[in-house]
């Protein structure tokens, strides 16, 4: 770890006798050598009148927290909280020229988080963060901890992204009994996908489903994919057996490939439909992708994920087995698969589409590294039947429903060719 925690500090008459500390997660990155992102201070013995006074904007609703008018840096005065309420926003929030660094500090989450720096590189620390971030160690400040449901979701966050420490086993056991306590009821669809959104864009995004179902959270939180494990596959084509595993690994495909967000969220819920399998007929899953559909559409107005995150986890939920066969298939329906996936007026669509597909066929175990021709396959013959167009026909004379014939059948042919130009037979 890095030592020496001055932070740079211009001349600025605004600052000019107030007592400040850098403080949370920039702290933490610089001791670490990692790139500092956002730097957050606490402003200690001051009064919102007085920041107000020197130009700062206001931006807290709950608590006074406010923006330098010249760099945009937050700066909120030290506070205290106490529980009144269920959820995260169940607190009663103190501050005043009384409230210590200290007292600021103990109301965080992790050690990790509770240090702050002074101008001239004193480093603050109460609670012990730094000896945990030597040994690689995710541990809770205190008992308040078990007052925020959110701070389970931020714990697997952050067990994301530094996926070499591991969380001590008092702080698991704390987060076990706030679930069994019915603390994660109270979660609101916001903060959910917040956190949960920041972690799946993280190295190894399968680590913040683990560290919730560790905790018990995730039947709460996603109890759509906690459904998923104990659910077995054929060994044929998933030697990872358990559909939970599965998905696991399809998400960790999706990062390793380069998946943005909407790839990673379609590979974690693509394969939803297999817990409503009928037991009778598992390990098979015939027809799991459209009553999957459903689920995806519950998860998302749910969560109310994003629209693009949506759209792409219903297309890959319905349509991945049929791009992993697309080999063995027939032109038209290869043009009707391309027609659903609507690449001929959004051809943006097709690469997340097939990335994600490619993580689901390489997702599985030992099976990683292994070809996705089925993707070139479909890149070149949604290429080649989008060089056909409704002008291009019109242009030759024809009309109405004669070009709608004359497009479908010239990109079947174009299509046809792509097919016969040959790929490696696949595995389903």
């Amino acid at each position: 770890m890095t030592s020496g925690l001055e932070w740079e500090q211009a001349a600025d008459a605004r600052l000019d006798g107030l007592v400040v500390y850098q403080v949370g997660g920039s702290v933490r990155d610089r001791l670490l050598g990692l790139p500092a992102g956002d730097r957050d201070f606490v402003v200690v013995g001051s009064t919102p009148e007085e920041l107000l006074r020197r130009g700062f904007r206001p931006v807290g609703r709950e608590f006074p927290v406010f923006l330098h008018p010249d760099s945009g840096d937050e700066f909120a005065l030290a506070r205290t909280e106490r529980k009144h309420g269920r959820g995260y926003r169940g607190f009663v929030f103190r501050t005043g020229p009384e409230v210590t660094l200290e007292e600021d500090l103990a109301r965080r989450d992790l050690t990790i988080n509770a240090m702050a720096a002074a101008p001239d590189g004193r480093l603050i620390d109460p609670f012990h963060g730094c000896v945990d971030l030597r040994a690689g160690r995710l541990r809770h400040v205190s008992d308040a901890f078990r007052e925020d449901p959110v701070r389970i979701l931020r714990l697997a966050r952050f067990a994301t992204r530094f996926d070499d420490f591991a969380i001590a086993d008092a702080t698991l056991d704390l987060c076990r009994q706030m679930v069994r306590d019915g603390e994660t009821e109270h979660l609101v669809a916001e903060r959910v996908w917040q956190e949960m959104s920041r972690a799946l864009m993280h190295e190894r995004p399968a680590r913040f489903i683990e560290v919730l179902r560790e905790t018990g959270g995730l039947a709460v939180v996603l109890p759509e994919v906690d459904a998923l494990f104990g659910i077995p596959q054929p060994a044929r084509h998933h030697p990872e057996i358990d559909t939970g595993r599965h998905v696991l690994l399809v998400l960790d495909q999706a990062a390793a490939l380069g998946g943005d967000l909407p790839v990673r969220f379609a590979a974690l819920v693509h394969d939803l439909g297999k817990a409503l399998s009928p037991p009778d007929l598992l390990p098979a899953h015939h027809g799991h992708e459209r009553r999957g559909l459903a689920l995806i559409r519950k998860l998302c107005e749910r969560l109310r994920v994003p629209n693009a995150c949506r759209e792409l986890a219903l297309l890959v939920g319905e349509l991945h087995l049929k791009v992993h066969q697309v080999e063995q298939m027939r032109p038209g329906k290869v043009l009707q698969l391309l027609e659903r996936i609507d690449v001929f007026r959004r051809p943006q669509r097709l690469a997340p589409f097939l990335l994600a597909c490619q993580a689901d066929y390489t997702g599985r175990l030992g099976r990683e590294a292994r070809a996705y021709p089925q993707a070139d396959l479909l890149v070149r013959a949604a290429a080649a039947a989008g060089e056909i167009n409704g002008g291009r026909l019109a242009a030759q004379g024809l009309e109405g429903p004669a070009i709608a014939r004359a497009l479908q059948q010239q990109r079947i042919q174009r299509i046809q060719r792509e097919l016969q130009s040959g790929s490696e037979p696949n595995q389903r």
